[in-house]
């Protein structure tokens, strides 16, 4: 059974720093691009980021751009999001994703993880 499991959210304030991990297992995902979305309360789903299978080649909206970074460790089956600089329009439950392709996890993941809240303090 395939499964994405994120940890890291928590309660911080604005300017503040989260790590975001999501660890999966079930099979392997070091082919597969991986990535983040978001749902803030009363919106919907958003993409954030997005990581290739070798970790080359990353994308991130435009809210995020310059403050949030992709990475993964494909040795641990595991994706990161460093979040800094963080902001209370930040707030939202973060969903861990994989794509069963290797560059892109938009416009539609094939997996997806329980979800992880973050809190961003004014």
């Amino acid at each position: 059974q395939v499964q994405l499991v994120e940890s890291g959210g928590g309660l911080v304030q604005a300017g503040g720093s989260l790590r975001l991990s999501c660890a999966a297992s079930g099979r392997t995902f070091s082919t597969s691009a991986m990535g983040w979305f978001r749902q803030a309360p009363g919106k919907e789903r958003e993409f954030v980021a997005t990581i290739s299978w070798s970790g080359i080649s990353t994308a991130y909206a435009d809210s995020v751009k310059g403050r949030f970074t992709i990475s993964r460790d494909n040795a641990k089956n595991t994706v990161y999001l460093q979040m800094n600089n963080l902001k209370p329009e930040d707030t939202a439950v973060y969903y861990c994703a994989a794509a069963d392709r290797r560059l892109v996890i938009t416009p539609a993941p094939d997996y997806w993880g329980q979800g992880t809240q973050v809190t961003v303090s004014s």
